[in-house]
């Protein structure tokens, strides 16, 4: 096989990785719910016990084979819980291509965005903890935002002010409500042509630096609108995340290791994995003009994911995780905040954050159909959403093409991983969210 993968002829170098990824998918696929245990300590059960059908699970597999067959995705890490028990978790196709590495279900993944909820629940482990008000100005606890302003359109009736926009005095302060909902007035930095101050200091462009350069950076820079008023996807959880740091006096890094990972048990989630675990680290693809994968980075100690040193720890993204690590969050959430016997927020604190929070703002990233809660979005009117998902049902996902979601009603969360940037092209993770829920049976 690796002969016939070596060979020069695309045609038949294609047919023989199809059937090599195939037969990897079927080895892989019975003993995969028992390898979930051990180390990682995943219930599992036999889907009938939990109303869900292991005949209909079946047909995710073929589903998720397509997309790596059509060479669209190297692989794929898939789980699904229900009645906080596991009853479906696969890996299928490669972890790197290139070097013919099987995907399995312990490979560590960039998971973008899907740091988000983790640094709101953060924020609201310190809420409970009576530290402020979600209600307050976050310029209490961050004085660099006790000037902001907010940068309007000119119009033939203003003076000419030598610029496309005027600045004026934000009608309301930011809060930190208005910072875990994205109503802030913050930009987001693919959609801010007047702000490259804010895309130079995306990522960190000198070493040591801290999240805390990057807020000082924004909190400097207009507002896009007024406080409250529009929704935008913004780096408004970093914020949140030096948030944390300022009241809880700790790097984020090391908050998130103390009060959520190790309670948890997520031993392989991490903001720079460890250099020895890089033999579990996915490599990432991009599309291109036919939207077939080439390889975007490769998984190696040079990545900027990778390291033991850095200070950079963005809030808004830039962690790596596995499903296995990720559900045990999603279901912490989904319990209500207690996970294994380990209490990490209270009962009342999750129902509030699953609340919309965002009214009838238009959530363009979303769609009709959805709202935002505090760390992610809500399911406010499945129809107009299109989704088998139930109201109430909160979810996220990553810039690699990650996501998961918790459905209160259904008791079920399912995880999706897998590494294409961008991804908006593919229907993969709706694909996968249809299909977990047709094998419900009660």
């Amino acid at each position: 096989m690796k002969t016939l993968l070596r060979t020069q002829n695309p045609q038949t170098r294609v047919a023989a990785k199809i059937v090599a990824i195939t037969c990897l998918s079927l080895s892989l696929s019975l003993p995969l719910l028992a390898r979930a245990e051990g180390p990682s300590e995943l219930p599992t059960a036999d889907p009938a016990s939990v109303g869900m059908s292991a005949e209909r699970l079946e047909r995710i597999d073929g589903a998720l084979q397509g997309f790596i067959d059509r060479n669209e995705v190297a692989g794929t890490v898939a789980l699904i819980a229900r009645k906080g028990k596991v009853v479906y978790f696969k890996a299928q196709g490669y972890r790197d291509v290139e070097q013919e590495a099987p995907m399995t279900t312990d490979v560590v993944f960039r998971i973008a965005s899907m740091t988000k909820p983790i640094t709101s629940v953060a924020a609201m482990m310190l809420h409970e903890e009576g530290r402020y008000l979600i209600s307050e100005p976050v310029s209490r606890f961050l004085p660099e935002f006790s000037d902001v302003r907010v940068a309007e359109q000119t119009t033939d009736e203003d003076f000419f002010v030598g610029t496309p926009y005027k600045l004026v005095e934000p009608r309301r302060p930011i809060t930190i409500r208005h910072l875990l909902t994205h109503t802030a007035g913050l930009s987001n930095v693919y959609r801010a042509p007047i702000q490259p101050e804010l895309i130079k200091h995306y990522l960190p462009t000198k070493e040591g630096e801290t999240i805390a350069d990057f807020v000082r950076v924004q909190a400097a820079l207009p507002l896009n609108y007024h406080p409250g008023e529009h929704w935008e996807y913004s780096r408004a959880t970093c914020v949140v995340g030096r948030l944390v740091e300022v009241v809880s006096e700790q790097p984020l890094d090391r908050f998130f290791q103390e009060r959520i990972f190790e309670p948890l048990g997520m031993t392989d989630s991490h903001f720079y994995l460890p250099t020895e675990k890089v033999g579990r680290f996915a490599a990432s693809y991009t599309p291109d003009e036919n939207g077939k994968i080439v390889l975007k980075e490769a998984p190696t100690p040079e990545s900027r994911f990778v390291g033991d040193s850095g200070t950079y720890f963005m809030g808004s993204g830039g962690m790596v995780s596995t499903a296995a690590d990720y559900y045990k969050f999603c279901q912490m959430l989904l319990n209500g905040g207690d996970y294994n016997g380990q209490r990490i927020l209270s009962e009342q604190t999750v129902e509030l954050m699953r609340q919309n929070h965002t009214g009838d703002l238009p959530i363009w990233l979303r769609g009709p159909g959805g709202g935002f809660g505090l760390g992610f979005g809500v399911v406010t009117d499945a129809g107009a959403a299109g989704t088998p998902a139930s109201v109430g049902t909160f979810s996220w996902g990553g810039a690699y093409c990650t996501v998961f979601w918790i459905d209160p009603v259904e008791e079920m969360v399912g995880v999706l991983m897998t590494q294409v940037r961008p991804y908006t092209h593919l229907t993969i993770r709706q694909t996968f969210l249809n299909l977990a829920y047709q094998a419900l049976e009660d």
